[in-house]
């Protein structure tokens, strides 16, 4: 199973639930990289929830460290964001800014107009 590196703030993304990625000007597509690479597949929007939860997990059962890893609850202020990227950048120090990640051993492929159609359902159960 070939594995990829990603890196840290991208990861931190995925399982923080915080979008902390450095990369500019799409930083969506740091997540879209993961689960798309983690899945082996092209995911619709509305996967998204579900690769998330499946690659968090399997990003923690990979690297452990991960769980522990929490960023602070800050404002949008300038001081806030300063409080982040020190967080962020401690982090990086360290665990390192790139993680090897493995892709996903379970994930079960879904036709996107079905999952989609599943999804209305759910929403519309009494």
């Amino acid at each position: 199973m070939a594995t990829r590196a990603f890196p840290l703030a991208d990861v931190l993304s995925v399982t923080t639930g915080r979008l902390l990625t450095h990369r500019t000007p799409n930083p969506g597509s740091a997540l879209d990289d993961i689960f798309e690479f983690m899945t082996g597949e092209k995911l619709a929007w509305w996967q998204t929830a579900r690769a998330a939860d499946a690659c968090t997990e399997a990003l923690i059962a990979q690297h452990s460290f991960l769980a522990e890893l929490k960023p602070p609850q800050v404002t949008k202020s300038a001081i806030g964001r300063t409080a982040l990227l020190l967080w962020l950048t401690n982090a990086e120090m360290k665990h390192g800014t790139e993680l090897e990640v493995a892709p996903l051993t379970d994930w079960v492929h879904q036709d996107k107009g079905q999952e989609l159609v599943d999804r209305i359902e759910l929403v519309n159960l009494p």
